[in-house]
């Protein structure tokens, strides 16, 4: 039957639920079939009362421009598109009396067809979905990482510093990455090492670097994390 009116509440109701259920009035692309129900229309659905269709409407008003190439036969009139029953008249000023009432098991507002179509329309979602759950797992995620200034004292003046550096970046950890120092004047001419470093966070423990580091008894008096900031 398709629609049969679509100026009246009737059937704009008819048409918000049917598009509850799809994207387009046929398939799952622009076509013919969505033209010819648009310019039907005149204007777009209240989209408080017809959400459904004033979201189509604003949809299919995109593609306005290409009308024209969109494929379906535009022969066509929007009466073939829609529900296979619906309860509307073309004029409903001039709907002509019913002879009788009917029954109500005969009223069927999207037919036998569309519980098929809505279980395809589910199984190509759940593919999809899955498809794409697929491609996002098996994209390689990128490790966490931390850009670190690292303080390193030194027992006194007299500590070699050029021998404590190395000692420092003579430690080799994957994830660890050893960035630019200096030294930095802390007082009565003893001077500490600033070494900055970058970790990849769930491979190296900074509080087990520093513990490492200040193994290194001959050199180091203490290590401090002046500034950590992620990447």
């Amino acid at each position: 039957m398709g629609f049969t009116d679509l100026l009246s509440e009737a059937g704009l109701v008819v048409l918000n639920s049917w598009l509850s259920t799809r994207s387009y009035q046929v398939g799952y692309a622009p076509s013919q079939a969505d033209v010819a129900v648009f310019k039907a229309l005149k204007s777009a659905p209240d989209a408080e009362k017809y959400p459904n269709a004033a979201r189509w409407y604003k949809h299919i008003a995109s593609y306005e421009d290409d009308f024209a190439t969109l494929p379906g036969d535009a022969a066509k009139p929007y009466t073939v598109y829609g529900p296979e029953v619906a309860e509307v008249t073309i004029n409903p000023a001039k709907a002509p009396e019913k002879a009788e009432e009917e029954d109500e098991d005969d009223v069927d507002l999207f037919g036998s067809d569309d519980e098929e179509e809505d279980a395809e329309a589910a199984r190509i979602r759940e593919e999809r979905l899955a498809e794409y759950k697929k491609k996002k797992e098996a994209k390689p995620k990128l490790a966490a990482k931390s850009v670190v200034t690292m303080d390193v004292k030194p027992w006194d003046d007299e500590t070699d510093m050029a021998a404590l550096e190395a000692a420092v970046r003579g430690i080799e950890k994957d994830g660890l990455t050893w960035g630019a120092s200096k030294l930095v004047p802390v007082g009565f001419g003893i001077k500490k090492l600033q070494i900055n470093l970058v970790v990849e966070d769930e491979k190296i423990s900074l509080s087990d670097l520093q513990e490492e580091i200040e193994s290194f008894e001959d050199y180091v008096q203490s290590t401090d994390i002046a500034a950590m900031q992620k990447l």
